[in-house]
């Protein structure tokens, strides 16, 4: 009879997956990694028997087991092969329908809420990861390494190379609109394409910018513009979701707006989908199509804002780069856009933000020499679809070879983002999608870059006079309260990013785990010796529980991503824990039977 637990157990040699998974087997180990973490986990309903996970369903009286690669210290186990139930006749494998279906009705009966979109979200999910997984089957790996000669070739790879999406959200790589199109302009598909160039009277251009000429990569995209115009580069998936627009038909037929064609620079689509690369700089588009959560549009707030805190955090950021040289962010100086007047005089929302472009620095602006940057969401991934994945990085090397790297790369990567919350009161977003890990030529971490403004927020009362000078409605959503700001920053930092980096080694050398999450202490430590412990910062390094965002309900709930709840996870930073003590978990044994 297994007793209800998360401890490791016995750890194999090697846990690396030996190839990649299914889709039906990708989409069913991401809904049950949802329901471990977020339901049937803090209901004391899992259990490690024997090789396999069990969890149970209690409202729906199912009971289904998974074998396990690998067991981890933070309960973010490793599945391998396909999800059974418990039957009279014994275990019987399900697929994933079945198996999406017992969620939805679990969830029906917890909260008393029923989400008729669910299923076909996890549906479109389990097709984008099958179409994705089809392509590569065409294409063939990706090819190259962290040392090719050409480090932009090693970047773009990188960022297109995630098939999975987060492997803690029920619905990863959920979205709408027209799959051809996807397959068009998805970073999983390798889409590199030109940008469809718009001339717009001068008068209906809307923009801000940190500085003079912090707009001129967009007038650069074209050269050849009509007197009176101005150039707006537009991605060519938003402007044909847009193009039966009333207000825009009347602004073309009045030639408001000309149409000049496509640019001559191909942009390759990053991870994000709606943030392009052209080797030199990134745009940020927004995109009218609904992925995993969120409508992806650059909303009028977000506009103005990522100006602003390019503007008015430079002391800060500039402060952060000084004492910590081997991290920068990238900054976003300027944004542009069509305000054309809809028929309150005021410009027509819809086409502000549909239309609205973000200018973000280019990599070489950042980049120290002699490195290449690296998607940390492709460094860390739990299966090596890339080059970049920390497999390759580190091809060959040992278990203390893997702690080097481990020490190195937590040394660049945590301590800014601690300083910037308790120094500057800068609650920064570094989750694995935010982050570029820059290596050397031996694959050794040198620099960590991090990027999107949209998501940095403040705390209020380190920002007083900075927040009093901007428009309420710019204002109010850049801020978090000092504790949602926390929670914001060590879920992104620890249980989003570092959990995840460490699972990729931990896959590596089994026996190295509790090392590894010894070093995440040790660096935190130091930090609160250097540059003092506050209370949440000692709370931490006394093994507090950490937050994890509680994906599944969010989605199942349908609530924004900043209304998103968290739960509770046991941590792994704890003394007792990493000394080997027994956790004080509730082993009420259950019957498997």
């Amino acid at each position: 009879m297994p007793s209800l637990t998360n401890s490791p157990g016995a750890a194999p040699v090697s846990a690396a997956p030996t190839g990649l998974p299914t889709a039906d087997q990708a989409v069913a180990h991401t809904l049950l990694n949802c329901l471990l973490r977020e339901v049937s986990g803090p209901e004391h309903q899992t259990a490690v028997d024997d090789g396999r996970l069990l969890i149970r369903l209690p409202r729906r009286g199912v009971l289904l087991g998974v074998a396990l690669r690998r067991t981890s210290l933070l309960g973010a186990h490793r599945f391998t092969g396909a999800v059974s139930e418990r039957t009279d006749g014994g275990w019987a494998e399900i697929g994933w329908q079945r198996l999406a279906e017992y969620v939805h009705a679990e969830l029906s009966l917890r909260t008393g809420v029923h989400n008729e979109e669910f299923l076909a979200q996890v549906a479109s999910s389990h097709q984008a990861v099958s179409a994705a997984l089809a392509d590569r089957a065409r294409r063939g790996p990706a090819a190259g390494d962290h040392t090719a000669e050409d480090w932009q070739t090693a970047y773009v790879v990188s960022e297109q190379s995630l098939l999975f999406g987060h492997r803690f959200h029920p619905t990863p790589k959920a979205r709408t609109g027209d799959p051809s199109a996807w397959q068009s302009y998805a970073p999983e598909t390798g889409a590199a394409f030109p940008l469809l160039m718009l001339a717009v009277r001068e008068e209906l251009i809307a923009e801000e910018s940190t500085a003079e000429g912090a707009t001129a990569v967009l007038d650069a995209l074209h050269p050849e513009v009509p007197d009176g115009y101005r150039l707006l580069p537009a991605h060519p998936w938003q402007y044909e979701l847009l193009r039966d627009h009333a207000g825009l038909r009347e602004a073309l037929e009045r030639d408001d707006i000309r149409v000049l064609g496509s640019g001559r620079t191909p942009f390759a689509a990053t991870a994000s989908v709606r943030t392009l690369y052209d080797g030199a700089d990134f745009l940020k588009f927004s995109l009218n199509v609904r992925i995993t959560n969120c409508l992806r549009k650059n909303a009028s707030y977000e506009l103005s804002g990522a100006v602003a805190l390019t503007r008015l955090l430079a002391p800060q950021l500039a402060d952060l780069a000084t004492r910590f040289p081997g991290s920068a962010v990238l900054q976003e100086p300027a944004y542009r856009s069509l305000a054309l007047p809809g028929a309150d005089g005021e410009p027509d929302t819809d086409l502000l933000e549909g239309f609205g472009v973000i200018v973000r620095e280019g990599l070489s602006q950042r980049l120290l020499p002699g490195t290449t940057p690296l998607l940390a969401a492709a460094v860390a991934d739990e299966y090596p679809t890339g080059p970049a994945h920390v497999s390759r990085l580190l091809a060959g090397a040992g278990p203390q070879a893997a702690l080097e790297w481990w020490a190195a790369y937590l040394n660049l990567l945590l301590p800014p983002v601690l300083a910037a919350y308790f120094d500057h009161g800068l609650v920064l977003e570094p989750h694995l999608q935010n982050v570029l890990v820059c290596v050397d030529g031996d694959g050794m971490p040198a620099q960590v870059l991090f990027r999107d403004l949209e998501g940095t927020k403040l705390v209020p009362e380190h920002h007083t006079e900075l927040l009093a000078s901007l428009p309420e409605q710019v204002a109010a959503p850049m801020t978090y309260d000092a504790q949602r700001g926390w929670d914001r920053v060590v879920y992104c930092l620890l249980v989003n990013h570092v959990a995840e980096m460490l699972a990729a080694l931990a896959d590596l050398h089994p026996d190295t785990e509790t090392e590894l999450w010894a070093q995440v202490r040790r660096t935190l430590q130091t930090h609160a010796d250097r540059f003092g412990c506050p209370p949440r910062l000692a709370a931490l390094l006394a093994g507090v529980p950490l937050p994890a965002k509680a994906n599944l309900l969010t989605r199942w709930e349908r609530k924004a991503d900043r209304e998103a709840g968290y739960v509770r996870l046991p941590s792994p930073l704890a003394e007792a824990v990493l000394s080997g003590a027994s956790r004080s978990d509730d082993t009420t044994p259950w019957s498997a039977r």
